[in-house]
Parts: C-alpha cells; sequence; structure tokens
C-alpha cells in the first residue's frame, strides 16, 4: 500500500490544542497505523469529567458551539474512543477522522469457504471469483486525519489515539468548512448547517444533508450515555434547533444518481444496479428476476458485512459473474446503494429458499476485525432501510425475521460446515433493535418457559480466538452473543454442533456454542445464576445470574414433537412436497438436516409458512415459476441459525405468560 505521508512536523506559529484543559492525562498508546489491535498494556483511567472538558476546550479554541460539536462526535462514535483503533473505514477516536489503510483491505467475501451465495441445487454450485481492484486515490474522506493534523499542527498518531487531540482535530476541521463557506463562527449550531454536510465527507449532496439531518436531530433529542472508556458523556437537547439547509446549494456538492431507487426519504440512497447479463457457456448472473412480493412474501431482512472496502465492493457488485445483494451501506456516512430491486432474486444468503424470500443487506466491515468498529452514521441508515422495508413488505421486527447471515441454515446436510458466519459476534444486535424502535424487552414471567438472549453488549466480552491467526486470543470487546456449555460450569465442554462434525472451540468463527442477542429459546433447566435452554437436539447451559441477566422472560409459541414420536427430523429449506410440482419444473428433494427435536424438547416459533418454491434456472423468465405446496412448515429457532420442521409432525403450543 502507498500514498501515507509519515506524520507532519508542526511547522511555527500553529495553534496547539491547550494540553492543562484539553490531554487526557497518559492516553495515548501509540498504535501502528494499519489497524492494530490496541496493546495489552493498560492507559490511566482518565478522569470522569475530562471527555466533557476536551469538548469544551476544541470548543474554546476554534469556536465552534460545543452542543454541535458532540452531536457531530455521537453520530460518528457515540463519543466511544476504541482504544485508538480504527473503524472499518480507517477513522480513529470520537471524531472518527479517517487515515484509512484500513479501508483498503479488499475480500472476496462470497468466494470464501465453500457457501454457495444462490444455494440451489437445481443448479449447479456457484463459487464466484472475482479480482480486487487496484488501490487508487483514496477520496477525501478517507483522509481527513492527515487534513486535521496540519490545521492543529498535531501529529497524526496523537489525533489516532489521544481522544482530546482527535476532538481538537474534529472541531479544527468543521471551522475550516465554516470559514470556506464564507460563514461566520457564531454560537448558534443552525448556521453551521453547511460545514457539517460537507464534515461528512460525502460528495453528493443528498448523503451530505442526510448526515446533517442526523446531527441536528442528535441536537433536537440530546443524548448521554457512558462512554467505552467508562466515562459519562452528555449532550443537553436543544428542543427546536434546525439547521439552514439552505447552505446546502453552496456546499458545491453534486446531486446523486438514484434512477429511482427503494429507500426511504430519511436516508440518502443512490442506484449502482447488479447487471443482469448472460454470459459464457449459456450462464448469466448475477441475481434472478421475480415479481415479489405479488408472486412470493418477502419475509426475511437478511444482515452482512461486506469484509471489503466500499470502493472494492462497489466493483464487485457491478461484476455479472459474480453475485449479488440488494443493498450496500457505507460506514464513513452511512450512505446506501441499492443494487437488485425488492422484486426480483438476490444471491446472497447461500440457501435458495432464504434467498427467494428475502432482501438482503451488506454492511461495510470485518468480522474477524472487531476494534475495526461501525459507526453509529451506519447502525442509523441501515436501521431507516429496515424499518422502511418492514413497512412496505410487511417483515416484522424481531430476530425470527431480521437474520444474520450466520441465523441462515445450511439449506441441506453437506452445505452446513460451509455457511458463513458473519456479521459475527461484534455486530450490536441490541443497539441496532433499539434503533428500529423495538428493543429487546422481558415480555414473559420465569413461568412462560421462554427466555430472550440480551446481554449488556459493553460489559459482555466472551473471548474469542482467530482473529489474526488461530491460536491467538481477539482484543477484548463488548459482544451480543452468549457462549453455551454442556454443564452449568465455565470448565464443562462446550455445546458440539453435530452438523459441522467438529470438536467445538472459541473460534470466532466457529457457531457451535454461542447464541445471539435477540434470539429466543425454551427454558430447559435452571441452577443457580445458570440457565438451560434446548439447542440443537441437546440441553446448552450459559451463566444468566440475577444480577447481570443475559437473557430476559420471553413470550411466544413453541413446538414440540407430537405424542408417540420419539423425534422429528428439521430441514435447512422449507420446500414443497413431490405433489405440488407441475410439469417441466423438477421436483426438489425435501431433505433433513443432520438434526432431530427429540420428544419432549421445546423450541421457539418464528413464523409459520408454505413450503415454497422459486423455480427461475433460465435467463428468461417465461419458465420461471413459484410452486406453492399443501406442505406447511414453522420456522423455528434451533440452534444459532434457524431451521425448520414440517406442521404435520409437531404440536403448536403457547407458553405461559
Amino acid at each position: 500500500m502507498r500514498g501515507f505521508a509519515t506524520d507532519p512536523t508542526p511547522t511555527p506559529g500553529r495553534r496547539r490544542l491547550n494540553r492543562t484543559t484539553g490531554a487526557l492525562a497518559g492516553a495515548a498508546l501509540l498504535l501502528p497505523l494499519l489497524g492494530a489491535a490496541p496493546s495489552s498494556g493498560a492507559a490511566p483511567t482518565p478522569s470522569d469529567d475530562s471527555l466533557q472538558r476536551a469538548f469544551a476546550a476544541a470548543s474554546a479554541e476554534y469556536h465552534v458551539p460545543q452542543s454541535l460539536l458532540l452531536a457531530v462526535s455521537y453520530l460518528q462514535s457515540r463519543w466511544d474512543a476504541h482504544a485508538g483503533a480504527p473503524s472499518v473505514s480507517g477513522g480513529y477516536g470520537p471524531m472518527h477522522l479517517t487515515d484509512a489503510r484500513t479501508a483498503l483491505a479488499t475480500s472476496e467475501h462470497y468466494a470464501e469457504g465453500t457457501e454457495d451465495p444462490r444455494g440451489d441445487s437445481a443448479r449447479a454450485p456457484l463459487h464466484p471469483r472475482a479480482e480486487a481492484p487496484p488501490a487508487s486515490a483514496l477520496p477525501a474522506r478517507l483522509t481527513t486525519l492527515r487534513r486535521a493534523a496540519d490545521l492543529t499542527g498535531l501529529p497524526a498518531a496523537e489525533l489516532r489515539t489521544d481522544p482530546a487531540a482527535n476532538i481538537a482535530g474534529g472541531a479544527a476541521l468543521l471551522a475550516a468548512e465554516q470559514k470556506q463557506l464564507g460563514q461566520k463562527a457564531v454560537d448558534d449550531p443552525a448556521a453551521w448547517y453547511g460545514a457539517v454536510a460537507r464534515f461528512s465527507g460525502a460528495d453528493d449532496s443528498a448523503t451530505a444533508a442526510a448526515y446533517a439531518n442526523d446531527v441536528f436531530d442528535v441536537l433536537r433529542t440530546g443524548e448521554s450515555r457512558t462512554t467505552d472508556d467508562g466515562q459519562r458523556a452528555a449532550l443537553k437537547a436543544v428542543p427546536g434547533v434546525r439547521g439552514d439547509t439552505a447552505q446546502l446549494k453552496r456546499t458545491g456538492l453534486r446531486a446523486p444518481k438514484t434512477d429511482g431507487v427503494e429507500c426511504p426519504a430519511s436516508v440518502s440512497c443512490v442506484s449502482v444496479p447488479a447487471p443482469y447479463e448472460e454470459f459464457g457457456d449459456n450462464d448469466y448472473g448475477n441475481h434472478d428476476l421475480g415479481s415479489r412480493p405479488a408472486s412470493q412474501r418477502i419475509k426475511y431482512i437478511v444482515i452482512h458485512d461486506t469484509e471489503g472496502g466500499w470502493d472494492g465492493v462497489m466493483n464487485l457488485i457491478q461484476d455479472p459473474t459474480y453475485v449479488s445483494w440488494n443493498y450496500t451501506i457505507r460506514s464513513t456516512d452511512g450512505l446506501i446503494a441499492q443494487h437488485v430491486k425488492a422484486k426480483d432474486v438476490a444471491w446472497h444468503a447461500g440457501n435458495w429458499d432464504v434467498n427467494a424470500r428475502s432482501i438482503g443487506i451488506e454492511h461495510e466491515g470485518f468480522l474477524t476485525a472487531p476494534d475495526a468498529w461501525y459507526t453509529e452514521a451506519m447502525y442509523r441508515s441501515s436501521a431507516r432501510l429496515v424499518r422502511y422495508l418492514s413497512r412496505t413488505y410487511g417483515v416484522p421486527l424481531d430476530r425470527q425475521h431480521i437474520l444474520g447471515h450466520d441465523n441462515v441454515p445450511g439449506p441441506t446436510a453437506s452445505t452446513v460446515p460451509g455457511m458463513h458466519t458473519d456479521p459475527g459476534p461484534y455486530w450490536d444486535w441490541r443497539h441496532y433493535f433499539q434503533l428500529l424502535g423495538h428493543p429487546f424487552r422481558a415480555t414473559g414471567t420465569a413461568r412462560s418457559g421462554l427466555v430472550t438472549i440480551r446481554p449488556d453488549y459493553a460489559a459482555n466480552q466472551p473471548v474469542y480466538t482467530g482473529c489474526d491467526s488461530a491460536a491467538a486470543s481477539c482484543p477484548a470487546h463488548g459482544s451480543g452473543e452468549v457462549r453455551l456449555y454442556t454443564d452449568h460450569d465455565v470448565n464443562a465442554p462446550l455445546v458440539k454442533d453435530v452438523g459441522l462434525g467438529t470438536t467445538p472451540t472459541t473460534g470466532v468463527n466457529d457457531l457451535s456454542s454461542r447464541v445471539s442477542t435477540g434470539q429466543q429459546y425454551a427454558v430447559a433447566d435452571r441452577w443457580g445464576g445458570w440457565t438451560a435452554i434446548w439447542y440443537l437436539g441437546q440441553k446448552a447451559w450459559f451463566q444468566n445470574p440475577r444480577r447481570h441477566a443475559t437473557a430476559v422472560p420471553a413470550s411466544g409459541f413453541t413446538i414440540t414433537p407430537k405424542d408417540g414420536l420419539t423425534s422429528v427430523p428439521v430441514y435447512g429449506r422449507a420446500y414443497p412436497e413431490k405433489e405440488a410440482y407441475p410439469a417441466g419444473v423438477p421436483a426438489q428433494s425435501v431433505v433433513a438436516l443432520p438434526y432431530t427435536i427429540p420428544a419432549g424438547q421445546k423450541y421457539v416459533v418464528g413464523d409459520e409458512m408454505p413450503g415454497e418454491y422459486y423455480y427461475a434456472v433460465t435467463f428468461t423468465e417465461d419458465s420461471h415459476k413459484v410452486v406453492v405446496g399443501k406442505d406447511l412448515y414453522y420456522e423455528i429457532q434451533y440452534g444459532h441459525r434457524v431451521a425448520f420442521v414440517r406442521a404435520a409432525d409437531v404440536t403448536l403450543a403457547a407458553a405461559r405468560r
């Protein structure tokens, strides 16, 4: 990688941050530029109000309203410093100043492992290969830290690792944007709308406006929270404040290319179409045409991470020989690109049944880089998109319908080991569902016998391995997932997934013995501060102490094998019975996975659905057909992934409240 300057040397006369009022004493841990994890050496604990004082000092130094500075920082990072580690787009510190070697990392997400993204056994497996695009000149949105270094005279290493310096750098950038727009540095936040829009780094007016509108929304509502280094930070609400949106015309930003995108008005959305083209020997890509929801209901929204930077991913989605998904969301500013219309079927989940009933959303990010954190701007933009899709297509806002790629089942036994595991244990489902307006709450009592997994993300830090190398521990980090044991003892063996056929590990990609925030399970037993659930056909234990609960009581419906049956099969797809297929459409086999539900066990039901199969194996649509059978299925939370059982095999019952 090239094109990165060394830390600039301050020139005489440049203004420097007042270290006596703004510094976090001893907080700087000098990290290599290339997104390394923080050193294991602990930094001195900052004083409780040092972060607030840093905002006050930067506000005074650069004449930026303190409330505005706090609001911008909240949208960037929720005021977290992340111990000097970079975000997925190479952004550092509370102000998310970018120095973006991290953003140049490019991987072929859908080419990893053995998963067939299409997941349709009626066609030959698809294992795409795409050549990563060459690194090009970095856009301005990925180099704001170097500009902040020039403006403040502070070394780049200090801007990356010292929160007070980072805040000063952000203030200097805002002040510079205000000056460039010919605006005075006044105390009224409304007069800074254009500067905030420019600060976003967006190169189109709609994305910049959506970002600025979010900042002013934070100003109006106020926020307070404890940051990742234990400090309380607060922004008092400024009711009624409205930005001077007329300033947007003076920013010089281009109009976006929308081309009829399917997005809510509250976000910035551009069109980057995935090509539907024929190529090679009777082959085509990179999705299938359809007529949803008229032909088939859209039941799921699948959350992915890209395992690559924005620019590389945009190149891949436009390759007709590659695969596809419906939307991608950018980390720096929450820009949404739509690639495949909702009526059509994208190839993204590794399970054709799920593909045919879902919309896939990729988020710029890296599963095995937990400290390459997601920005608040991306979380909020994604939540707005999902709320819109939920309203439009009737997708319930719960974890039975808002799935991670890691919750999608393998369609057949042979595919189970190769299924993908993103967005992984570091995606903050609890915060995400708060933004969706559907926070996870207790909906039952202890008598209900059901639980919703709900750990405290920041405090819940299970040890994972394999982020950098197979044996090395990943950096300590908050997680939305809880580990499962075969007994109520942390020294007991981990729960085994027979479908994987491997010994369970603490590997970051090993889903054998993990449950995720928002998932619901039937209680099998309790012991002191431990709770057991039915999981993968066995009893699985997790720590759930009363004072620091990792799950809350839930209500809902469960299934259990019908009386007289010793066990019932579990399926990875809800396909119709053989008799439902018309002439010209090959019948798809209904083959069980290597799992069963023994008599007496219970599993939480997410939905009821007919057996369906979308036949679409040709470029032209004349042979496409949705086959609907008489068999009904229940979607259940079986393990870490969902699964399906035939309604005819089980008894449905409402849990006691």
